[in-house]
């Protein structure tokens, strides 16, 4: 019986998504190999800091923190084909990029990733470059 707990565990954990964070080497090298890259942050946020080159910009909560499911999820099947693509988000500091990334892997999205720490306190203190 316990082989058979232990058998379904390990196969439900291989079943599920992944949801990782990765640091700003493996964010760069993901995006030169096209991994599509998208800033869920607010246009306000957009607007202070800028963004990273190449991101594509996909507000996904508003300003007064409600999510925009309908518009993000339009603008996702434009940008990401299948569950089984890779593709990274990034917000301010990641708070809100593991609530999304999280409901992003329950609705089985296979390849998830977020900037470690975020623009802000990730990126941006790294001295990496942003545009506007």
């Amino acid at each position: 019986m316990k082989k058979i707990v232990l058998l379904l565990a390990l196969l439900s954990i291989t079943l599920f998504a992944q949801f990782k964070t990765i640091g700003i080497s493996k964010f760069e090298k993901m995006q030169a190999k096209g991994v599509p890259v998208i800033d869920i942050r607010t246009p306000m946020e957009w607007k202070e800091t800028g963004i990273i080159p190449g991101a594509h910009k996909m507000m996904f909560f508003t300003e007064k923190g409600e999510a925009d499911v309908a518009e993000w999820f339009y603008n996702l099947g434009r940008l990401v084909k299948d569950k089984n693509q890779p593709f990274i988000i990034y917000c301010a500091h990641a708070n809100r990029t593991k609530a999304l990334g999280q409901g992003l892997q329950q609705m089985g999205f296979k390849h998830v990733y977020e900037l470690k720490d975020g623009i802000e306190n990730g990126w941006i203190k790294a001295g990496k470059k942003t545009f506007k």
